[in-house]
């Protein structure tokens, strides 16, 4: 067991790049870190790391030494689950990642369920827009909307959702609503940043695409949500974005004869690691539990 918990100690310091980060991800003290690494080095005969007042970088023996470490508490992990069976649930803790909007509705609600087959597991939400670095912030699996800008990514796709034109009532009652893709042109837009200033519509073999200008540029779905209620201008925004609105009549879809390019869902995994067990089952829930609804609109 002090071989495995060494081996694991050593493993996040290179993932993490620093000793600090290793032990709040392992939640330890930070001084057991060095000294842990040190004693795996006494052991081994070989230095590990190279240290600097800046970074840490594994040596080339170091660098070997971690592959098959990680490779091996992979195997060790699996090996656990399998003897535990599928009854016993995952152990352990869960790190995902996923767009603030999009897991308030459509993960969180449904995080019970998952949480009840594993009562063992925790599970950290981490909660942002931005694409951020899987392997550095130690998270198991992201679920991302849109295309993968990484084509090297080890992921998966879970589902596609459809993607409407909204605007409240006041809005279109003030500037008029659109009857052709050509006529949000004259429109204020809420342009969400992580996607494309040009909108392209399609209706049949036609495809129309409109540059769209807006004063309000946002770098979160809940801001966009928030801009649109305040009747600041149309957006285009996955259709499960404001499903209690549409329902209620306080927002409205524009164009619905015009269809916009689906929205996929995708499960994205760290570069460089054996995917793990607690990971491909969060995955599997997603898209056996999750991935209808995102799409059924």
């Amino acid at each position: 067991m002090g071989r495995l918990q060494a081996m694991t100690t050593f493993v996040r310091v290179v993932e993490m790049g620093s000793f600090s980060a290793a032990a709040r991800q392992l939640g330890v003290g930070q001084p057991a870190v060095p000294k842990t690494v040190a004693q795996l080095e006494q052991q081994l005969q070989v230095r590990l790391l190279v240290r600097s007042t800046h970074a840490l970088a594994p040596t080339d023996a170091g660098l070997r030494f971690y592959e098959r470490a990680r490779h091996a508490l992979q195997e060790v992990d699996e090996a656990e689950l399998e003897a535990r069976g599928a009854g016993a649930g995952l152990p352990g803790r869960l790190r995902v990642s996923a767009a603030t909007t999009f897991a308030r509705l459509m993960i969180v609600p449904h995080l019970r369920e998952f949480m009840a087959c594993h009562p063992s597991l925790d599970i950290d939400v981490v909660l942002d827009d931005r694409v951020i670095d899987l392997v550095s912030e130690g998270i198991d699996i992201a679920l991302r909307l849109g295309t993968l800008a990484d084509s090297a990514a080890v992921a998966r796709k879970i589902a596609s959702g459809g993607r409407s034109v909204v605007a409240t009532p006041a809005y279109l009652a003030c500037a008029g609503t659109p009857k052709l893709p050509a006529d949000l042109a004259h429109h204020h837009a809420v342009v969400y940043s992580q996607l494309s200033d040009n909108w392209v519509f399609r209706q049949g073999g036609e495809e129309v695409s409109v540059a769209v200008r807006g004063r309000l540029r946002v770098s979160a779905a809940e801001g966009l949500r928030a801009a649109v209620l305040a009747d600041m201008g149309l957006a285009v925004a996955s259709d499960r974005m404001f499903v209690p609105e549409i329902a209620s009549g306080a927002v409205q879809c524009v164009l619905p004869q015009w269809k916009l390019p689906p929205i996929d869902l995708w499960a994205v995994f760290p570069t460089g690691r054996l995917v793990s067990a607690k990971g491909r089952a969060f995955a599997d829930f997603v898209e056996e539990t999750l991935g209808t609804k995102y799409a059924s609109t």
